[in-house]
């Protein structure tokens, strides 16, 4: 997004344009949020900052319903691009990093992605150490959704630890360990398989504290030694090949809407 100053000759209202206002059409926030601006959130405070403009008045006025395919909405004085709506998993391999700047020039799950014309952007983070399923998408309300806490969409992940974690040592994990943020537990956890000197285990989360997982296993003394996220709510990673992307099916977008919607309730 450009971040040049506000051109001096146009008017602050505060107010909605006539038009915008006799529009029925969608709130402005969600059509920035649809064209990849972030968030509804982080697209409400861009109005409220007076960077958006709508029919060449700037609008500050939260609600504000618009008609994209109508009327000019404009960002930072940069005409809004209303994009497509796409939907992608992918399978991020360790090295990789999820956010869409990065100074060091490391490889973006992004770049994975075989699209250029649509801003895209992941759906919560995986660190550059681990590695599986990421969803990317141009779509900021879904994944307001399905990263923030207070919705609490299930994340599932495979998770390979040094040692051999006992029955006590899961239980504590099943209530929980403290960290600096408050308790993190699994809400599920199954051990897949035991070996000499690891054990392979199953987690399912609801939150996404910063590096959680290796947190908590390393309160208990299992040091993680891979980590890979298997699934996102219904969408699973399946057999796609590290590096790999595919297209989130129609069914799958329906029941990521659906678990979004109806963990906001």
């Amino acid at each position: 997004m450009s971040t040049h100053r506000k051109n001096p000759k146009r008017r602050p209202t505060g107010r909605p344009p006539a038009a915008a206002k006799q529009q029925p059409g969608e709130r402005l926030q969600k059509v920035l949020a649809a064209a990849g601006l972030g968030s509804r959130r982080q697209c409400e405070e861009l109005i409220a900052a007076g960077r958006v403009e709508v029919d060449r008045g700037i609008v500050t006025e939260m609600g504000t319903r618009v008609d994209p395919a109508e009327q000019q909405i404009r960002v930072d004085g940069v005409p809004l691009a209303i994009s497509k709506r796409q939907y992608f998993a992918v399978n991020k391999p360790v090295g990789v990093v999820c956010t869409n700047r990065d100074p060091s020039g490391r490889p973006r799950v992004v770049d994975l992605v075989p699209i250029r014309d649509a801003r895209l952007f992941t759906i919560g983070r995986l660190d550059i150490s681990s590695d599986g399923l990421i969803l990317v998408t141009n779509d900021g309300e879904l994944a307001n959704r399905l990263t923030h806490p207070r919705y609490g969409v299930a994340k599932t992940y495979r998770v390979t630890v040094a040692g051999r974690p006992d029955r006590d040592v899961i239980e504590k994990l099943r209530k929980g360990i403290h960290l600096a943020e408050g308790f993190a537990r699994a809400e599920r956890i199954d051990v897949k398989s035991r070996r000499k000197e690891s054990t392979i285990l199953e987690m399912v989360l609801r939150e996404g504290k910063n590096r959680e997982i290796r947190r908590i296993f390393a309160r208990i003394g299992h040091k993680v030694l891979r980590l890979t996220r298997v699934a996102v709510g219904p969408v699973r990673l399946g057999d796609l090949p590290p590096g790999e992307t595919r297209r989130l099916t129609r069914e799958e977008i329906r029941l990521l809407q659906r678990e979004g919607a109806v963990a906001g309730r």
